[in-house]
């Protein structure tokens, strides 16, 4: 077949290979079958590699729905009775975890750092220190909405020092920055299929600590569907998904995975790292600024304030590209008007410098000045 390549820079869904595209047509199967259930039981055990686990200790729990999904089901499932959850907040990824808790009616504590700063540790151990019935930390790796990476090993070793569960979203991080899910004090973290491996939407899955999901199944029951031990457990005695798992976007993922381990870990992060180089230079020859400090940058998201011309229109240029196929998005910082550039996918670093040469095209045609100005 004859698919039309996109080149996507949003923050996901991803650029996919037509191998993991057509890895979906495929003869129909009940997911009950024990063929099926094989299938399931590989692909768990390669997720939990992914981050470098150790399969006694760590396992996967797959879930049918996107990444807020896996926030959801971490936080409702993992706080005990007369505990209450600390979200490092920085950005809109750790803002949808306090909403989580608002919906639940769990008790929490909000930590807001400013969207374009590091959490500062100090108020982090503060915090843990003068709140002593804290049982669950959760902050966001890559803060997608900004591009900057947050101290996940430093606030692990902090939340295992005052005896909280550390829960991670590393859905913009997982299979492109590596991530060893010990060494960096991580109890659970989680992505969805779309994201850093390139295949489909509609699967997500949580990677995390047996011994302390088994312990859940004592804490309150505040979902059904989204409840981590319920879907854990039937994965154990069964090899399936409690309900109906999305079939073809586990063939998809399979295909995926096996791409993965042919690319490699080190030669994958190199890929998207020379992406994101890419995407800084183009951005720089053009005098676009940064709305976070370099150095702060997970390496895998580009945040660029929009310019001070009368002539920008963000719409007009997403459309133009858009129609010669590259996707740009907007930003999620308040207080300033950013897009975002990102070097996920099935790219590469020529992907990039056929994006900048549409990308000035659009420019000089809505008469916006280059470089561009900034009051």
């Amino acid at each position: 077949m004859n698919i039309k390549r996109n080149i996507l820079l949003n923050p996901g869904p991803s650029t996919t290979t037509d191998t993991v595209k057509m890895a979906q047509v495929v003869p129909d199967i009940c997911p009950r079958e024990k063929e099926f259930a094989n299938l399931m039981k590989g692909l768990r055990e390669d997720l939990v590699k992914i981050v470098h686990g150790d399969l006694d200790k760590y396992t996967s729990v797959l879930f049918c729905g996107s990444g807020t999904l896996n926030i959801d089901v971490c936080i409702n499932s993992l706080l005990a009775e007369g505990k209450k959850a600390l979200v490092v907040n920085n950005g809109a990824y750790s803002t949808r975890a306090v909403e989580i808790c608002q919906y639940y009616g769990l008790p929490y504590i909000d930590l807001r750092f400013p969207v374009d700063q590091l959490p500062d540790l100090s108020k982090v151990e503060e915090t843990l220190k003068s709140n002593p019935d804290i049982g669950l930390v959760h902050t966001t790796h890559n803060e997608t909405g900004t591009g900057i990476l947050n101290p996940i090993r430093e606030i692990g070793s902090l939340a295992h020092q005052y005896g909280a569960i550390f829960t991670v979203d590393t859905t913009s991080t997982l299979a492109m920055r590596p991530i060893d899910i010990e060494k960096d004090q991580i109890d659970f973290c989680m992505a969805s299929a779309q994201k850093g491996l390139m295949a489909m939407t509609g699967l997500s899955f949580i990677i995390g600590k047996r011994e302390l999901i088994e312990a859940s199944k004592d804490y309150p029951k505040r979902s059904y569907y989204c409840n981590l031990y319920l879907q854990y457990e039937f994965f154990e005695k069964t090899g399936e998904m409690h309900f109906t798992p999305p079939v073809q976007t586990i063939y998809a993922l399979l295909q995926a995975l096996k791409e993965y381990w042919a690319e490699g870990e080190a030669a994958k992060w190199a890929r998207h790292t020379r992406i994101f180089h890419a995407l800084h230079d183009g951005l720089d020859k053009l005098g676009f600024k940064d709305a976070v400090r370099r150095e702060w940058q997970s390496g895998l998201v580009v945040s660029a304030r929009y310019p001070d011309d009368p002539n920008w229109d963000f719409e007009k240029i997403h459309d133009y590209c858009y129609e010669r196929g590259f996707t740009i998005y907007p930003g999620k910082i308040s207080g300033a008007n950013t897009f975002r550039l990102c070097a996920l996918g099935a790219i590469d670093e020529k992907d990039i410098q056929d994006f900048f040469v549409v990308f000035r095209e659009a420019l000089e045609l809505n008469q916006i000045q280059i470089p561009v100005v900034y009051q």
